[in-house]
């Protein structure tokens, strides 16, 4: 059974959305809590640290910086239907951007995170999974994100 499916057992709901009739920022708002949950296991699990500085580690790899850089590890083994989600959440406009963040990047974390939030509706753990494990690897083998120059894009 997927995590969404044992969620959707504990609510007091009719039915499960389909993620292309939600507002892709509300798909923003559950992936990025799927993405930084991951993010966090991971550092709980392999970096012996304590609380505060997990959580600065934890920052720096779910800014928008940082999962800008994520998107671009893995932006090549989307599907089409991933590659939509992702084009939905990035062109979705918030109205906001941390004073901190740069545009661009922003929206790609956004477009990240939308994708993250459409697989975990459509129950795609072993998919979410996947993706992350390739983020994830980024992590362990450079100890931190690239420098993609998103300018270019």
């Amino acid at each position: 059974m997927s995590m969404h499916s044992e969620i959707l057992n504990t609510l007091p709901i009719e039915r499960p959305c389909d993620p292309l009739s939600m507002p892709a920022l509300t798909l923003a708002y559950l992936g990025d809590t799927i993405y930084d949950l991951y993010v966090r296991t991971y550092l709980a699990e392999t970096q012996y640290l304590k609380v505060h500085a997990l959580h600065l580690e934890a920052a720096r790899r779910v800014c928008a910086k940082g999962q800008a850089e994520a998107y671009y590890r893995i932006a090549d083994l989307l599907s089409e239907e991933e590659q939509a989600a992702f084009r939905r959440g990035r062109n979705a406009h918030s109205g906001t951007v941390p004073k901190n963040a740069d545009v661009r990047d922003y929206r790609v974390a956004t477009g990240l995170e939308s994708l993250f939030g459409h697989l975990y509706l459509k129950g795609e753990d072993r998919r979410i999974g996947e993706l992350m494990r390739l983020i994830l690897e980024q992590f362990e083998t450079t100890g931190k994100e690239t420098d993609h120059d998103v300018s270019k894009e």
